[in-house]
């Protein structure tokens, strides 16, 4: 398993992290591959990618697959041979059975449509150095190149490869995410989750985005571990948020699409932040002091400008079509202008924010204990702390919901903003729940969710109009088809919250069955 940070080199600052990588004993290194797939992506819709690399005067076949965190890569390598006049050796894949890597990818040609045939290749310049920090070593590399498209394009395509990497050799994580740090700000360089795989798959699709990436469900039967060790559960439920948050800024950072063709993007990486928000506030009593307190500022900096862009470019966008279906004079449906194309992407590189991803993404791999005295609570505490939680979230929940109609408006944003933070605590514990009763009491929630989402728009809605009334009268026709609406969506409100479900209980950790053999050895000591 390596573990390393990745990074894009906006063009200005190349020349600069280039004289960087150089100030010390480096090596460059010539490099060409070749990327292997079958006809129906079986390995780049899995993230996986299977490759050979001429480095210098040698083959190395490699297999990459996703780890379970945002710095945890599978990678297999294997030596082919010296390069020679015949070219290329011939791709094996079974060379990497029985590694972690070739197993993944072995099983995802299983059914596939088709044999492996070379899809795209990088050409690249690679220069590394390795340089040390306190109490280890890392391994810069510094890419440059291009992505050459071999199959599937009428004529040759190409993509630009500018990446710096920083690879942990020795020593802990967190030395390497405060390396990764220091370069990130002195070269504002950003984050970046889109391998050169990717990059390949790009342009034998031109105009193909990834997805945007929504929250996945946290597996089930992590339960046992979660709750045995607090710090493994602070760090499972934080790698999770960054998981989410990761790819979706990645590709607003890296695509040149303008900010409203990524609306899906810009959403889902505002829900990956909220969150990580709920987790940093909502965990932090499991193990208290381990949290930074900068990352919270800086997350909640880059959530609220980015909800700025979606207010006017979504919702506005939303109800001019519901004012015309009502009835609303053509005049008044102005055109609401476009913000300025990278918005979205000014706001993800805002260097607090990437140094706040930096340190996050080092602490959910660093596996050391903590040296500074923080006492994490037991098992049983654990559970009863999160089911304590998880119970008073719902009591105020429901005790807001059935007043919500005397609420002010920033009162009804509160109880909107508590709902959330009970719906993703619940989300992060339902391989906790017994059976299926924490599905069922998620479910219970998403009318709740809904209904107050509907109010806040329609809130933000007419004080955009109102807004816009100051310049354009022919706005007032919103704010009072808004105001006409407001009784019926409180109400659906307060009857959608009054369904919210009993909160289930967490079932109690167990500890992890001891081997018979290990209990004779234990048994054995003097």
């Amino acid at each position: 398993m390596e573990i390393e940070f990745k990074f894009c080199i906006p063009p200005a600052q190349l020349a600069a992290v280039t004289a960087a990588v150089r100030r010390g004993r480096h090596t460059p290194i010539r490099m060409e591959a070749r990327y292997f797939d079958t006809p129906d992506a079986a390995l780049s819709s899995r993230g996986i990618a299977l490759r050979l690399r001429r480095e210098g005067d040698r083959w190395v076949q490699t297999v990459k697959a996703l780890g379970e965190g945002p710095l945890d890569r599978h990678e297999h390598n294997v030596e082919r041979g010296a390069a020679s006049p015949a070219g290329a050796p011939a791709l094996q894949p079974d060379l990497h059975a029985g590694s972690p890597a070739g197993d993944i990818m072995m099983r995802a040609l299983q059914g596939a449509a088709g044999p492996l045939a070379e899809t795209y290749g990088t050409e690249m310049d690679r220069i590394t150095r390795d340089i040390r920090f306190a109490g280890g070593m890392a391994e810069l590399a510094l890419d440059t190149g291009r992505v050459v498209a071999r199959r599937g394009t009428p004529q040759q395509q190409e993509a630009r490869i500018c990446e710096l990497e920083l690879e942990l050799k020795s020593g802990p994580v967190a030395g390497l995410a405060r390396l990764a740090d220091t370069w990130a700000r002195q070269h504002g360089l950003v984050l970046s989750t889109i391998s050169k795989a990717e990059r390949g798959e790009r342009l034998l699709a031109p105009q193909w985005v990834r997805p945007a990436v929504s929250a996945r469900p946290l597996r089930a039967g992590s339960t046992a571990p979660l709750f045995l060790d607090a710090a493994h559960l602070q760090r499972t439920v934080l790698s999770h948020c960054l998981v989410q948050i990761l790819a979706n800024a990645s590709e607003i950072v890296e695509t040149t699409l303008p900010t409203t063709d990524l609306a899906e993007h810009v959403h889902q990486l505002r829900i990956g932040i909220r969150r990580l928000r709920t987790a940093l506030r909502e965990l932090d009593a499991l193990a208290p002091g381990r949290f930074a307190p900068h990352w919270e500022p800086a997350l909640r900096d880059v959530f609220q400008r980015l909800g700025s862009l979606r207010d006017r470019e979504q919702i506005l966008r939303g109800f001019n079509a519901e004012l015309r279906d009502a009835g609303a004079p053509a005049s008044l449906l102005m055109p609401l202008g476009d913000a300025p194309g990278h918005a979205a992407a000014d706001i993800v590189r805002t260097p607090a924010f990437q140094s706040a991803l930096v340190e996050l993404m080092g602490f959910t791999a660093d596996k050391a204990e903590p040296t500074d005295g923080a006492q994490a609570l037991p098992p049983k505490d654990v559970r009863r702390t999160l089911q304590k939680k998880l119970q008073s979230l719902r009591t105020q929940v429901l005790a807001d919901g059935r007043r919500i109609d005397t609420l002010a408006a920033p009162a009804q944003h509160r109880l909107r903003k508590r709902l959330k933070r009970l719906r993703y605590l619940a989300e992060f514990l339902v391989p906790a729940f017994d059976g299926d009763e924490g599905d069922a009491f998620l479910q219970s929630l998403r009318p709740a969710l809904a209904a107050l989402g509907r109010l806040h728009d329609e809130r933000v809605a007419s004080d955009l109009y109102t807004e816009i009334a100051t310049r354009d009268a022919r706005a007032w026709f919103g704010v009072g088809w808004l105001a006409a609406r407001l009784p019926r969506t409180t109400t659906a409100s307060r009857k959608a919250l009054a369904r919210i479900g009993e909160v289930p209980r967490l079932h109690k950790p167990k500890a992890p069955k001891v081997p018979k053999a290990a209990k004779a050895a234990k048994a054995r000591r003097p």
